[in-house]
């Protein structure tokens, strides 16, 4: 009688259930497992996953940057922006092209593309630019298109392992683990369905990036010669 009258309450403003009690009702159940558990079951989340959206901003090598990428196993494409300004990259298996204005090719530290020449700025503006393997852009800007190699490093949190209580993240429940009681970064995971990361402070102070549209495809494809720049084994410097 008493579970019967709480299933199903009348009231003025309509009708409305009773809770359960059990905070992990309806959830995966991830909540119940200590963090290393939660930890090593997202990244195999994450890992098997055919796709995912990651925004916000890393600190890298002294820089900063402002990610806006969707990445998949067989590339990625997106925008990134740093103290030189917004520039877009595109990879398509092996081949990485970067796209940008020519206020960003004058600013590539006084010897990237064109090395401050207005002319050849103006030749790379608006253009995709296809980055030679063997240039040091490509290192410094594929790890930004690589979904694998990119979540492997974002995804791990430093020192000691610890639960830090439930959240939400754009309405889904989740549950935090932290490194270092947050010092070594902090992991928000979905608490619903597959147990994706959805939201990571990375250690150290190392920028806040969010995770989104897991497994949802997009399009990627090469641009067009006629919208493209081939510079051959490396791109122009001063």
């Amino acid at each position: 009688m008493v579970s019967a009258m709480c299933a199903l309450v009348v009231t003025g403003a309509g009708l409305t259930g009773c809770s359960s009690g059990d905070p992990d009702a309806g959830t995966n159940g991830l909540a119940k497992l200590p963090a290393d558990k939660i930890q090593s079951r997202t990244r195999e989340a994450a890992k098997a996953a055919s796709a995912v959206h990651l925004s916000g901003t890393v600190v890298s090598n002294g820089g900063t940057y402002t990610l806006d990428m969707r990445l998949k196993g067989e590339g990625g494409t997106g925008s990134v922006t740093s103290k030189n300004g917004t520039f877009r990259l595109l990879r398509v298996g092996e081949h990485l092209f970067l796209k940008a204005d020519a206020a960003f090719w004058n600013q590539q530290d006084g010897k990237a593309s064109g090395g401050g020449s207005a002319a050849a700025a103006s030749k790379l503006d608006g253009m995709y630019v296809k980055v030679p393997t063997g240039d040091p852009a490509y290192k410094r800007f594929s790890g930004f298109t690589d979904k694998d190699l990119l979540l492997d490093g974002l995804l791990t949190l430093h020192g000691t392992l610890a639960t830090d209580g439930r959240n939400e993240q754009n309405g889904v429940r989740t549950v935090r683990i932290t490194g270092d009681k947050g010092a070594g970064g902090m992991l928000d995971v979905s608490l619903e369905g597959v147990p994706y990361p959805l939201r990571l402070v990375r250690a150290g102070n190392a920028g806040t990036l969010s995770l989104s549209d897991w497994g949802k495809d997009f399009t990627l494809a090469e641009p067009s010669k006629q919208e493209t720049v081939d510079y051959g084994k490396q791109l122009p410097t001063s």
